[in-house]
């Protein structure tokens, strides 16, 4: 069954064929050539005595805008009173509004800021609207009414043009001209910036974004790769096709390692074998256009596989912290059998996430920890060590029970696996099916940097209203991870995080956890991160009703419900409540490409504050994962 939007036949049945031919998931590359990409912009009518300069480096940020806010910087630039200068670039932007070229106007000391100027209409400063600007200060866009998530995404390639005035009066004024990569001319000014003339500096930096000085002539890119998001897992039979791709979207790499996202309704779809019977299926996806939007050479193809499910998994899933919080002698020498968590029940249909650290001796295999899965009784459904190896009324005997690991096919790479398992950040999942068998998935994060990974899959014998678990260890000794910030709530920003838990597809996860805060403001609370298994974020979270990132920014669907108060004093009750709130997060992976997280503070005096954010999109259903950060707070987990 093909379902066809804007492309001709022609182009899906070739690409199909390719796709055949490969016959595995993923794009396909192609080597084309390019044609010219747009007319010059023409410049303002400036006088003939603007100073044209070209900031060095040449390139400012990594070329895949992984460069972090305020890393990277161009060298300063004097400004003389009365003067003007300009500056020609190409940004290349990032996902959301700030992910872009910034300018920076500082005295010659650098020990301060006139102005820190952003290209989506946002700076601060001493010389800038809030702070200790005077009344001349002003700044406008070409639209007051601009399409914001279309902006950052025309930022992504956007010809830029900016000129700095240092008026000689103590004020400055900036002015800048962005060809946007979808045509559209778009302008931003700052104007009336307060200075001290003999003293104005300028610079560049970068946030997740990269910028190429100088008077760049760029063509336009042909498509190399494509990547489909949002695909749901499992749709239920009878669906109509429509339904199951409106949350879908797709990453399209070009020439030069530039990327945008493109939308359903720009793609073409095949679906094999086809729609309407139950089973496992490839969502199949082209695309044929440059990246200014002309037809292309030769298309681009990606695919997904999905399944076609009378009725969709209902899981549900909760991060506890086992007591007591450590286990075994801290000088590894426990004795087999000696020390023991108490027993954690496994509802049907439910997994338990554990976050550990293993501390071992080092000097065997099995000397790690291991779980035990047993009745209420601790009569042994089955235990498993950290090394490939298990046993038990559920394993032995088992012909479909799957073990699915090992760290080395010779002794050298099992000795790598066993000294990296000596501080060892460790997250497993304890599943109960609820038909009778039980998974048990562990994720070890060695101190060599190393992610090693071990299941055991279909274990059996289990009575789904009686399951337990349990860790022991040998040789070893656990600690189970239940805080992360400073606990004086001095926590700086993106410094601390909790282990990244997965959740699967129509799968809700639970986290409790007390909050402790410095109070001083709304910020200083909770963070909720939303990413992949790298670590390429769908969106971050905070508890004040603030979020921000590429399921969010621009997504028409999103819904952000909460905020504490109409007025100062409503949110400082709120921030004071938050000094030791017991609140409980749920983390949604919905199975349709999106999201939702739900959070229920109960605050100290007494009242429940609610936070609601919801249809996250973007989402990968099978690559759904989140953790905690904090700033100026600290997290205690239950």
């Amino acid at each position: 069954m093909k379902y066809i939007n804007k492309l001709a036949s022609v182009f899906f049945m070739a690409a199909l064929a390719l796709l055949t031919m490969t016959s595995c998931e993923g794009g396909d590359l192609y080597n084309v050539g390019a044609p010219d990409w747009l007319a010059e912009m023409g410049g303002d009518e400036e006088e003939e005595s603007i100073i044209s300069v070209t900031p060095n480096p040449n390139v400012l940020g990594a070329t895949d805008n992984t460069t972090p806010w305020w890393t990277v910087f161009t060298d300063d630039y004097k400004t003389e009173a009365g003067k003007a200068y300009q500056i020609k670039f190409m940004n290349y932007g990032g996902s959301s509004n700030w992910n872009n070229f910034v300018l920076i106007l500082r005295n010659e000391a650098k020990d301060f800021e006139y102005a820190v100027l952003r290209a989506d209409n946002w700076g601060w400063g001493t010389g800038y609207a809030g702070e200790e600007s005077d009344a001349h200060f002003s700044k406008k866009i070409e639209n007051e009414n601009r399409d914001w998530g279309a902006w950052a995404k025309a930022m992504s390639l956007s010809k830029c043009t900016m000129n700095l005035y240092n008026n000689g009066d103590g004020t400055a004024d900036v002015k800048i001209t962005m060809l946007g990569a979808d045509g559209n001319t778009y302008t931003q000014e700052y104007t009336g910036i307060s200075v001290e003339k003999d003293n104005l500096y300028f610079s560049f930096t970068v946030d997740n974004s990269h910028v190429e000085f100088g008077d760049v002539d760029v063509e336009d890119s042909e498509p190399t790769a494509l990547t489909l998001n949002g695909v749901p897992s499992e749709v239920v039979v009878g669906t109509e096709f429509s339904e199951f791709i409106a949350n879908v979207t797709a990453t399209v790499t070009f020439a030069e390692g530039v990327t945008k996202d493109v939308t359903a309704e720009e793609l073409q779809f095949e679906v094999i074998p086809d729609f309407e019977e139950l089973g496992q299926k490839t969502l199949v996806a082209i695309y044929n256009k440059t990246y200014m939007g002309n037809n292309c050479s030769k298309p681009v193809v990606a695919s997904k596989t999905f399944s076609i499910v009378k009725e969709l998994s209902a899981f549900t899933e909760t991060v506890v912290v086992p007591t007591p919080l450590m286990i075994g002698l801290e000088d590894n020498t426990t004795p087999w059998w000696s020390a023991f968590t108490d027993n954690i029940k496994v509802a049907p249909k439910e997994t338990k996430v554990v976050n550990f650290t293993n501390y071992t001796v080092g000097d065997a295999n099995y000397k790690n920890f291991v779980i035990i899965l047993n009745k209420a009784d601790n009569a042994e459904y089955g235990v498993v060590r950290a090394d490939c190896w298990g046993w038990g009324a559920g394993i032995d005997g088992n012909a479909n029970f799957q073990k699915i690991g090992g760290f080395g096919a010779d002794d050298d790479a099992w000795a790598a696996w066993r000294g990296a398992m000596n501080g060892a950040k460790c997250t497993a999942y304890i599943t109960n099916n609820g038909d009778g068998t039980a998974d048990i998935k562990i994720v070890m994060h060695g101190t060599d940097g190393k992610d090693y990974t071990q299941d055991y899959l279909g274990i059996n014998t289990i009575d789904p209203d009686n399951l337990y678990f349990r860790f022991t260890c040998e040789g070893a000794h656990l600690v189970f991870d239940n805080a992360i910030g400073a606990t004086d709530n001095t926590t700086p920003w993106w410094s601390v995080f909790t282990p990244n838990v997965q959740v699967p597809a129509h799968t809700e996860c639970t986290v409790n956890f007390i909050n402790y805060t410095a109070g001083d403001a709304n910020f200083k609370n909770f963070v909720i991160i939303l990413n992949k298994a790298d670590n390429t974020e769908y969106g971050v979270v905070r508890a004040d009703c603030w979020g921000w990132g590429a399921g969010i920014d621009g997504n028409a669907n999103f819904q952000k419900i909460g905020g504490f108060g109409a007025d100062d004093a409503a949110w400082a009750a709120w921030r004071n409540a938050m000094n030791g709130a017991k609140c409980t997060a749920k983390i949604v992976n919905n199975g349709d490409g999106t999201a939702d997280i739900k959070i229920v503070m109960h605050g100290t005096d007494g009242k429940d504050y609610t936070q609601d954010y919801l249809g996250i999109n973007t989402i990968d259903p099978d690559n759904f994962y989140f953790r905690f950060t904090c700033e100026g707070a600290h997290l205690v987990f239950e």
